[in-house]
C-alpha cells in the first residue's frame, strides 16, 4: 500500500513542477493502473485468512 501512495505523491509533485499537459492520455491510464495494482496488492496482502 506504501508504494501505491509513493507512486501517487510522486505523480502530483512532478504535475505541479513540471506540468502534465504533455502528457498523453495512456500515460495517465498507466499511473492510475499501477496504483490500483499495487494498492489491491498490498490490500490482499493485510487479509486476513480465515480457517
Amino acid at each position: 500500500m506504501d508504494i501505491a501512495k509513493y507512486m501517487t505523491t510522486a505523480v502530483l509533485l512532478s504535475s505541479l513542477f513540471n506540468g502534465m499537459d504533455n502528457w498523453a492520455w495512456y500515460m495517465y491510464a498507466l499511473i492510475v493502473v499501477a496504483v490500483l495494482v499495487t494498492l489491491f496488492m498490498g490490500l490482499l496482502m493485510f487479509k486476513d485468512k480465515e480457517k
